[in-house]
């Protein structure tokens, strides 16, 4: 079986303990345990965290956490990989098993969309296999400003192209990411490392990093909940 890491530092600063603030009635962290248990592809859920208060919330939601992570894996500058990597290690976890990190901060995270993706993937040659979503608007048409105040287009080329004409662009729909233990341990930048991605509507994509996030992430929510009453 699967094996799915979440990794949920204490330190959030923009929002304060952010990766267990409550959200639509329970702790944010505990809807992306919810949604790995709910898949029925996990041998274990493990939570990578610096913090006991996290841990304890992780664990009453059904979660391990058999290591706390050390000072130098939990600043804000420590990116996903190393901490996947050091979990691997932590864990002895076979170099084979297939691993799917789950950001903790995904209320939108549907267990649907973990057993598809972790099918998808498998039909692929792909080493890594991440949630993606479209963008609202072409980013080919981004406008830069200069120090002048000025506009120009990022990229002028597309200037006189019709938007349905330019080609279909993704971003990472920060949700999940599969790869094999193996890769985890070597990869660097798994989204440019023989990576494929799994498509998720923009409706159920909410990154939140910011209190306007949060606020956004609620409402989205509430329209999600009426939507399939």
């Amino acid at each position: 079986m699967a094996i799915a890491i979440i990794p949920a530092r204490g330190g959030s600063k923009r929002i304060p303990k952010k990766n267990i603030k409550v959200f639509h009635g329970q702790p944010m962290i505990k809807w992306a345990i919810a949604a790995a248990q709910e898949s029925s592809l996990f041998e274990n859920v493990i939570v990578s965290t610096d913090s006991k208060e996290i841990a304890d919330i992780a664990k009453q939601s059904g979660a391990i956490c058999p290591f706390s992570r050390p000072a130098n894996l939990s600043d804000d500058n420590t990116a996903m990989q190393p901490v996947i990597a050091h979990a691997i290690s932590e864990c002895a976890i076979d170099k084979t098993t297939p691993i799917c990190t789950i950001l903790p901060t995904a209320p939108f995270l549907q267990a649907e969309d973990l057993i598809k993706s972790y099918e998808a993937w498998h039909k692929t040659k792909a080493e890594f296999f991440v949630s993606l979503a479209t963008f609202a608007y072409p980013p080919q048409r981004a406008l830069i400003q200069n120090q002048n105040g000025y506009l120009s287009l990022i990229n002028e080329a597309v200037a006189l192209k019709r938007s349905q004409d330019l080609p279909e662009a993704y971003h990472d729909a920060g949700q999940f990411y599969w790869g094999k233990a193996d890769s985890w341990l070597k990869a660097k930048n798994i989204l440019s490392h023989n990576c494929q991605g799994y498509l998720i509507s923009r409706a159920r994509v909410q990154d939140i990093d910011t209190p306007e996030d949060w606020a956004f992430a609620e409402l989205l929510f509430e329209f999600m909940k009426h939507q399939k009453s």
